[in-house]
């Protein structure tokens, strides 16, 4: 007795979505032989073929189950689904099958291509959960079938495995159509319209985005959460925060009944142990589990579909997918808790094998095994401190106790390092003191070479403290206590010496000393030192005016970052900072502004208060382009940081820089005045930080009329250039001092000031310095050039300022700032509706951004509020203006830029 649903397909798709691109790569589907949908469970394999075939005439289904492995069975469901296809196009071989007419598949298959012959149709076959079948008789049948079916037939298979099926012969061929559950996971787009069909409410984009990615696109996790969701509609945003507010009792229990439970109990041992791993290749599965068909195993599973990805790369890399990897260790949890420790271990002695001493060190803290950790951090701490592992290393100090910690002198010596590298410099002092103690309380004595590593540490606090006197004698002790052998602290010692002549203005010695540091850095395999003596380097370049050096330094830098993949060490922060600063003086703002976003980038995972160089960066960026309201806003977040924490003068000047050219820019005399009062004064001006604070406090009293002190501050600072060669900072000096003159009444002074900085600028490339003070010089430019004052390259660099400066000078108008409204408000010839309209500030901006052609998303972007507000401020302000579209905006907009002159 035949069953008749074997041969029926799934009708039940009113809930499927459509998939137009899987639809359209099937669409070529009759020139092959073989359509392949091979998937782990739940990827809807049945669902999509049936949703393709749906309004396909000739098409017959099979729907196999365990039973089918008889061939007498096999065979007659397979020729029943053909004949139904083909309106009974084989009755003759279907009336032999059902006798047992046959001695094998194959000589049954040739009667039915012989039978075949007159019939034209094209006809698809659907054998659907081919995995169950494992008669190799049945398999040989059906690769005879393959190769000599008719051309208008085409098989269709859906399978958790690969089927033994020929289809490498047929994939060379071009004969196998291959959909596997990378095309079969649904995408964002098709998350988006699967929850819209199923939930009355509207979801949020970026929660469904968050949810696509955590599954993975499966189809079954989707479906799971959409119907838990219609339970309790709120829970969605929560399952999209985090998969653990999501209950997965259901989709452990679909994984365990179609998967899990139908394998034997070694390859569930083997899964088990497997699980501890998030990505794993042969050696490391040998390792772990001592078996040494690892490689036969990890290949079987993968062609039996249990939900294993392949990474890119060499090697053949493995990772569970992520729920599957959850359920796993779920299971591993119920199963076998008292394995967890031995496993964990296990998994951090092959990952050591594997020279990856990060993923040992997270499975020796999961092991919970003291010991294990110490080992690992002794003879790899510094190897995962240079490659920026700081996280990590600081939290498995951390969870050591004190007997632990304190016994290894050396664990407290990196431990400190840490902190330094973070700019803890005050926490250092502590915990130097600290450590002593404790070593001093269990009668542990420093022998000359770990006094030496202490003093080379000492020495680096000391400079970061802007103590060079103390650092350059702490360094030279180090250095005469260390033994040749032991290069870190060397190398700490030799930097710290040429720091301390770059921070006293000896850059002629300051150099050379980088240089040597960067060599034995990377003759040593230090690159976090090499990394920084070449910033070093940079620094001293840029100070002596060689600004295209420093830059090409840096362009070495960044491939030392790429070639030892330092991407997430902090000093990576320190080069993306140098480059956004040459890049602001060139007057590259764009690729200055995404420097500093790549600093934050790499501050995300630090204390917030790192980033207030990046920060005031960006606040200088926006003033550079006239965005006063960006500008406000980062100034605002600096100065909340300079009062949470204490910081080096480089940066608290760096800040006040940006602070006071807002204040210059936007005519706020008063707080010009009051930071003046309280202002730091540095003790020389022999570095660049140095020069910087004080040309600070020089632009400040030039801007609340303190000429007479303005001018000491420029003569001693001029001084100081001089004798030590800052060639930079007496270009950007000059541009202020001519400001300085021009408004003591003295134009000659000014222009000969300004006609010297425009000839140092030849070399130092300078641009953003001028721009700073544009209003106040254009008028000395403009005369320099019409004079014939300059030569031929003085000239060109003068009218390039011009030209930017009324570039500038357009940008900010277009932003419709407040000065601007002002002035055009009070124009006689103003439109009356303009005049009275009660446009707010806000409004204003939106209209210059959109003449500026922002689209509404941009323009949220700039102003940082949500896109549905600026659609409110777009209704708004055409209502008041009597306008009915963006164009008549734009319009309007011009009309009152022409108004304003420009």
């Amino acid at each position: 007795m035949w069953i008749p649903s074997k041969l029926t397909r799934p009708a039940r798709l009113h809930n499927a979505i459509m998939r137009p691109r899987l639809l359209d790569a099937l669409n070529q589907a009759p020139y092959y032989r073989l359509v392949l949908f091979r998937s782990p469970a739940g990827y809807g394999k049945t669902t999509m073929a049936a949703q393709w075939l749906n309004e396909h005439p000739h098409t017959g289904w099979f729907n196999i189950d365990e039973n089918d492995n008889d061939s007498f069975r096999f065979a007659n469901y397979f020729l029943q689904a053909l004949n139904k296809a083909s309106q009974l196009a084989c009755p003759k071989t279907q009336a032999m099958a059902e006798r047992r007419q046959f001695a094998c598949l194959s000589t049954l298959f040739g009667e039915l291509f012989a039978e075949l012959v007159d019939y034209h149709e094209q006809t698809y076959l659907v054998l659907d959960d081919y995995h169950l079948i494992t008669n190799d008789d049945i398999h040989d049948g059906m690769r005879f079938f393959l190769k000599n079916m008719p051309d208008n037939l085409t098989l269709v298979v859906t399978s958790r495995t690969m089927p033994p099926l020929g289809t490498a012969n047929l994939r060379v061929r071009d004969l196998l159509i291959e959909v596997d559950n990378d095309l079969l996971a649904f995408d964002e787009e098709e998350t988006t319209r699967f929850f819209k069909k199923r939930l009355s409410e509207q979801v949020e984009v970026d929660i469904l985005r968050s949810l696509h990615q955590q599954v993975e696109g499966w189809p079954s996790a989707l479906q799971l959460i959409a119907l838990h969701a219609q339970q309790r509609p709120m829970h969605l945003v929560e399952s999209a925060e985090s998969m653990a507010s999501f209950n997965r009792g259901h989709l452990w229990d679909y994984l365990a009944e179609e998967v899990f439970d139908l394998l034997d109990q070694e390859t569930q041992k083997f899964l088990l142990q497997c699980s501890v791993l998030d990505m794993f290749n042969a050696q490391l599965v040998t390792d772990l589990t001592g078996r040494s068909d690892a490689l036969a195993m990890l290949e079987s599973l993968n062609r039996f579909g249990l939900f294993l990805n392949t990474l890119e790369g060499d090697n053949n890399w493995y990772r569970f997918h992520n729920l599957f990897a959850e359920f796993l260790r779920h299971q591993r949890y119920a199963q076998i808790p008292q394995q967890r420790g031995e496993l964990h271990a296990l998994a951090a002695k092959a990952w050591l094998k594997q020279r990856s001493p990060q993923q040992a060190l997270l499975h020796a803290q999961k092991a919970d095994d003291p010991s294990l950790v110490i080992d690992i951090l002794c003879s790899y701490g510094w190897e995962m401190f240079h490659h920026g592992e700081m996280t990590l290393l600081e939290d498995a100090i951390a969870a050591l106790g004190s007997d632990h910690l304190y016994t290894q002198p050396r664990l407290s010596l990196l431990r400190m390092w840490l902190l330094q590298s973070q700019h803890r410099y005050n926490d250092v002092g502590d915990m130097m003191t600290h450590t002593e103690q404790e070593l001093a309380n269990r009668h542990i004595e420093l022998d000359d070479a770990l006094q030496g590593e202490f003093n080379a540490l000492r020495a680096q606090v000391a400079i970061n403290q802007s103590k060079p006197e103390d650092a350059l004698i702490l360094s030279e002790q180090a250095l005469g206590q260390l033994p040749s052998t032991t290069y870190r602290s060397r190398i700490v010692a030799t930097s710290v010496v040429g720091e301390v002549h770059h921070c006293l203005g000896n850059l002629s010695r300051a150099l050379p000393m980088m240089q040597q540091t960067e060599k034995m850095a990377r003759q040593y395999h230090v690159y976090h030192q090499a990394l920084w003596a070449l910033l070093q380097q940079s620094e001293i370049n840029l100070a002596q005016g060689y600004v295209q050096t420093a830059f090409e330094l840096l362009d070495q830098a960044f491939k030392l970052v790429r070639e030892q993949h330092l991407q997430q060490v902090p000093l990576h922060e320190f080069l993306l900072r140098l480059r956004a600063q040459i890049l602001w003086c060139w007057n590259r703002l764009d690729e200055a502004e995404e420097s500093a976003l790549k600093s934050l980038e790499v501050l995300a995972p630090y204390d917030e208060t790192k980033s207030l160089h990046a920060y005031s960066m960006l606040a200088r960026i926006a003033v550079t382009r006239g965005e006063h309201d960006k500008a406000a806003r980062y100034l605002e977040l600096c100065n909340s940081l300079m009062d949470r924490s204490i910081y080096h003068i480089d940066w608290r000047a760096n800040t006040d820089l940006a602070n006071l050219l807002y204040w210059q820019t936007t005519g706020d005399t008063e707080s010009i005045r009051l930071w003046l009062e309280k202002a730091e004064k540095p003790d020389g001006a022999c570095n660049h930080f140095q020069q910087l604070q004080w040309r600070n406090i020089g632009r400040a009293s030039v801007n609340v009329g303190q000429y007479e002190r303005a001018e000491q501050v420029f003569a001693m600072l001029e001084e100081s250039c001089n004798k030590h060669n800052l060639v930079t900072d007496k270009n950007r000096n000059l541009v202020v001092q001519a400001v300085l003159s021009k408004k003591q009444g003295n134009r000659l002074q000014a222009l000969a000031q300004l006609k010297e900085a425009l000839s140092l600028a030849n070399s130092t490339g300078m641009v953003g310095i001028f721009l700073c003070d544009g209003n106040e010089i254009c008028d000395l430019l403009q005369e320099l050039a019409d004079t014939k004052a300059l030569n031929e390259l003085e000239l060109h660099r003068a009218r390039q300022l011009l030209r930017e400066m009324t570039s500038k000078e357009r940008n900010r108008s277009v932003h419709f700032d407040e000065q601007f409204v002002e002035k055009l408000l009070n124009l006689p010839d103003v439109p009356e509706l303009i005049r009275t309209s009660p446009l707010t500030q806000r409004e204003w901006q939106v209209l210059g951004l959109i003449y500026a052609g922002y689209s509404n998303e941009q323009i949220a972007s700039e102003l940082d509020v949500a896109s549905t507000t600026i659609k409110t401020h777009i209704r708004n302000l055409y209502q008041k203006l009597n306008i009915a579209n963006r164009q008549q905006a734009i319009e309007t907009a011009e009309n009152l830029l022409k108004l304003m002159g420009f």
